[in-house]
């Protein structure tokens, strides 16, 4: 009897195969430590040199950033065709982008801010540390899966 078994396939994704998929969203979750707990902040981003960089006002997102370290930056995703779905994670220190030269290469990437509002702060999250992996999803149960269930669409 052969005891061996088949190492399963391996679904990690390369920095970057991590860096394109960033570059196909403009929305992740920024996750910071606010007074000793988790807190986890919707964000609008682009990527410069290597980074990513998002604009926020003053306040707890601005002061979490700057003083809990480190921090962590997340996107994930479904690809109806290939029914797989994935997620990059980066993580990493945030630092306060001040010089107006860097702003302006930062505007000149659409950045804009989705909430109105001023958001004069502009921020730079270089990752230590980027990772991701995609893998395949189950097929839904017709029946019984929801029908904003994004997994659906390629039965319908």
């Amino acid at each position: 009897m052969n005891t061996e078994t088949t190492p399963a396939p391996d679904f990690g994704l390369s920095i970057d195969q991590c860096w394109m998929l960033l570059d196909t969203e403009v929305v992740g979750r920024i996750a910071l430590i606010v007074d000793a707990h988790p807190e986890i902040f919707p964000v609008n981003f682009a990527l410069e040199r290597r980074s990513i960089v998002f604009r926020t006002a003053g306040g707890t997102k601005l002061w979490a950033a700057m003083t809990a370290k480190p921090v962590a930056f997340e996107i994930d995703g479904y690809d109806v065709h290939e029914q797989q779905a994935w997620s990059v994670v980066a993580r990493g220190e945030a630092e306060l982008i001040e010089s107006q030269q860097e702003k302006d290469a930062v505007d000149a990437l659409l950045l804009e801010p989705w909430q109105p509002g001023d958001k004069d702060y502009y921020l730079r999250l270089s990752p230590k540390a980027l990772t991701g992996r995609r893998f395949k999803v189950n097929n839904p149960d017709l029946w019984t899966t929801r029908l904003s269930d994004p997994r659906r669409a390629s039965f319908e």
